[in-house]
């Protein structure tokens, strides 16, 4: 079994920073993709960044050159941190990850999982 832990939300004032972090843990072989998506009240759930494990990303456009996500890919755990936030930043940010292989009795499986949820707020 997977499990992703989040962590590193919280209050901040607007124009402060956050470090975000999640970690993936079982008999995990590799994952392919992983990401943070965010869904604010009454909106959809939109993809912020995300990261390949070959290293390449990509950042949604509203956050371009505020955020920046990073891999540890021996320790399966993705980061996000973000400065400049602004009150529109406010919402739940799920970890994601996607294309993860793990050995099974009956095999190798590959499924995506997504974390708990950590709330940022921004105040402004």
């Amino acid at each position: 079994q997977v499990q992703l832990v989040g962590s590193g939300g919280g209050l901040v004032q607007a124009g402060g920073s956050l470090r975000l972090s999640c970690a993936a843990s079982g008999n995990i072989l590799s994952i392919n993709r992983m990401g943070w998506y965010r869904q604010a009240p009454e909106k959809q759930r939109e993809l912020v960044a995300a990261t390949a494990s070959g290293g390449s990303t990509n950042y949604a456009d509203s956050v371009k050159g505020r955020f920046t996500i990073s891999r540890d890919n021996a320790k399966n755990t993705v980061y996000l941190q973000m400065n400049s936030l602004k009150p529109e930043d406010t919402a739940v940010y799920y970890c994601n990850a996607e294309g993860v292989a793990t050995t099974q009795a009956v095999g190798t499986i590959i499924h995506d999982y997504w974390g708990q949820g950590t709330q940022v707020t921004v105040s402004s």
